[in-house]
């Protein structure tokens, strides 16, 4: 089963924008009572029991089970016989709200993170619509529960044979969006090791530079409207909590931060497509980016965004059927490229690479993505050893023909060709740098519009 995830802008009418928010303020008060609930349980067992009548206001019952989704379930269908505002809205749409609540639970201890938070009407900005039955498109209108025909941008069409599962409803500060759960039933197999390799190193002075000499400059986003975020930020201070000009003036700081996010996220695609272009493998180092985000460089790491740029580089990577593969990020800064000599550890000052044993002189960072092309290519022998398929040959000099392709692959290929948006334009701060070997890296900076000078 092959899933994909349409996003589009709705243009509802003003009935429907009261629906969609009178159903978002019931998703909310669903979780808030559920959290509630959970939490009052928890708390109850925290303090002795002859003590927990003074340090609570109210005392639990000790045989009282635990709040579990099943019992919170059933209770809600109890309560929607007894309440219009919880008939209003669809069964399915609360019941995925608690089951969103229970996995956050679950999420909190089994993968460290952080205790589930009550919502305010900012907070919770989406619902899910887990099942959609029958045919619900039709032309630039989608059918939605409770809302009936919503018009929507039909930015680009559905793909040939695939169904809409699931669909959910967003509130941004730019409009209202929905966005498509399609499923194909189709197997599709993942690329395997070709063509030309490029190792990738991701830094804050230069965003990413490859092994084939590239070095692409950080864009600012958030600098570039710090100034008016700034500016924005101070009337707010004076605003009083509750009037509608600190509700519109919180919209204008969203818009700006929703402006920001866009940016950057069409910048990603559009490097995500060049980097892809005229190579068979792509190799980054794995690294736990949130780690990036806390120290002193936390504000630079967010607004670079590695962690998203690295997941959409993945999903470009098997869009374009490009091999993808995470290596060990230890030492890549430590080790010669060209001799695997280990030239020990370089403060952030030096920026470049000189190697005691062979001589060989480049760009630290360019030296580290060769490295990690070097890693990269290891693995993928070691990824081709073990695959069954004996046409997975490696490595491979150029463009692999259309009859050594997947036929599932291909054909999945021609159906999502020219679908996805932000493919093309030009990318800001875009530069080379070449070492005292230079590898050839054909008409890949002639398409990218890059200088090249000597180091």
């Amino acid at each position: 089963m092959f899933t994909l995830s349409y996003e589009f802008k709705l243009e509802p009418n003003q009935l429907q924008i009261d629906m969609i928010e009178q159903t978002l303020g019931v998703c909310r008060t669903v979780w808030n009572y559920a959290l509630r609930e959970r939490k009052d349980w928890i708390n109850s067992r925290k303090c002795p029991v002859n003590a927990c009548s003074i340090e609570k206001e109210y005392i639990i019952p000790a045989d009282e089970p635990y709040p579990s989704y099943s019992r919170q379930a059933k209770a809600l269908t109890e309560a929607k016989k007894d309440s219009e505002r919880l008939k209003s809205v669809n069964a399915q749409v609360l019941q995925q709200v608690l089951r969103t609540l229970d996995r956050a639970f679950s999420d909190m201890k089994s993968r460290g993170f952080g205790f589930p938070r009550f919502k305010n009407k900012y907070r919770l900005r989406s619902y899910l619509i887990p099942q959609i039955r029958g045919e619900v498109l039709k032309g630039n209108q989608i059918k939605l529960p409770q809302l009936g025909w919503v018009r929507f941008r039909k930015s680009r069409d559905i793909p040939e044979g695939f169904k809409v599962k699931q669909v959910r409803v967003i509130r941004k500060a730019s409009g209202y969006f929905v966005m498509l759960s399609l499923q194909l039933d189709v197997e599709v197999p993942q690329p395997f090791p070709h063509g030309h390799p490029r190792g990738l190193d991701l830094g804050f002075d230069k965003f990413v530079a490859t092994s084939d000499g590239l070095e692409v400059k950080r864009p600012r986003f958030l600098e570039s409207l710090q100034r008016k975020l700034r500016l924005l930020q101070r009337r707010l201070k004076n605003k009083q909590k509750g009037s509608n000009n600190r509700h519109k003036l919180n919209r204008k700081i969203a818009r700006v931060h929703q402006r920001i996010s866009d940016a950057r996220k069409n910048w990603h695609f559009q490097l995500a497509h060049q980097l892809c272009d005229g190579a068979g493998m792509i190799f980054v180092e794995d690294i736990n980016f949130r780690s990036w985000q806390r120290g002193m460089l936390s504000k630079h790491a967010a607004d670079a965004g590695f962690g998203q740029f690295v997941n959409i580089l993945e999903w470009v990577c098997w869009k374009r059927d490009v091999y993808f593969a995470k290596v060990d990020k230890d030492g890549t800064s430590q080790e010669c490229s060209q001799c695997g000599a280990h030239t020990g550890k370089k403060t952030l000052d030096v920026r470049v690479h000189h190697c005691p044993e062979c001589g060989y002189i480049g760009s630290r960072d360019v030296v580290s993505a060769e490295v990690i092309r070097n890693r990269g290519l290891t693995r993928a022998r070691v990824s081709r050893a073990s695959s069954s398929d004996p046409s997975a040959g490696f490595p491979r000099i150029g463009k692999r023909s259309l009859e050594s392709r997947p036929k599932g692959l291909s054909d999945l290929g021609q159906r999502l060709e020219n679908k996805q948006i932000a493919c093309g334009g030009d990318l800001t701060g875009m530069e080379e740098t070449s070492s005292s070997q230079e590898p050839e890296t054909g008409n890949l900076v002639v398409r990218l519009g890059i200088s090249r000078h000597s180091a």
